[in-house]
Order: structure tokens, then sequence, then C-alpha cells
């Protein structure tokens, strides 16, 4: 009498994986496909922008964190993305000019 292991312990299954398990997520690219949102990302700046908030919103999580940690670059930085913003020059982490939604 021959005796098969169940499908689960066949040898060709790498060691820990499972044999009926999804496979893993793969990563997204982020942000919307037409970019962010040109009035929350100044509103953004303007009440909370020394604290990088704007940035992370758009993406720019490294930008952000510097950011955070110069308080704005002592308000010119701050002052910078709020102009950038206002004329319509600040890009997203992608590149991508914010979007006029209203």
């Amino acid at each position: 009498m021959r005796h098969d292991p169940p499908p689960s312990y066949s040898s060709n299954q790498p060691y820990g994986q499972q044999p009926y398990a999804p496979p893993p997520m793969q990563p997204q690219p982020g942000g919307p496909a037409e970019g962010y949102d040109w009035t929350v990302t100044l509103i953004l700046a303007i009440l909370v922008g020394a604290y990088g908030v704007d940035r992370f919103y758009t993406g720019s999580i490294t930008l952000g964190i510097l950011k955070l940690i110069t308080l704005g670059g002592c308000g010119i930085w701050w002052l910078v993305d709020i102009i950038m913003i206002a004329t319509g020059s600040y890009k997203d982490a992608q590149g991508r000019p914010l979007a006029r939604k209203l």
C-alpha cells in the first residue's frame, strides 16, 4: 500500500511558503493619478507648513522630515513653499504639478 503525502507537504514548495497562500502584495505607486489638490496643499502649507505636513501630503517624506526638524527652515522654507504653491511651480514627489480641482 502506497501512502502519498498531502499536497501541502510536497517537496516542490520553498521552505516556509504556504502552498495556497495569496501572492505577496506589490508596492503601488503613490498618489492620485491626476496629482494632489492645489487648494488642500496651500491650506496645509499656510496652517501647518512649518511642520512639513504639506510635504508629507504630497509624498515628499524625506523633505517633510527635514522641514519638521528645522521648523520650516526657521520660517524661510515655509514661506518659499507657500509662494511656490501659490504661483504653481510646486511639484509633488513624482514631479507632477498640483491639480486645481475646484
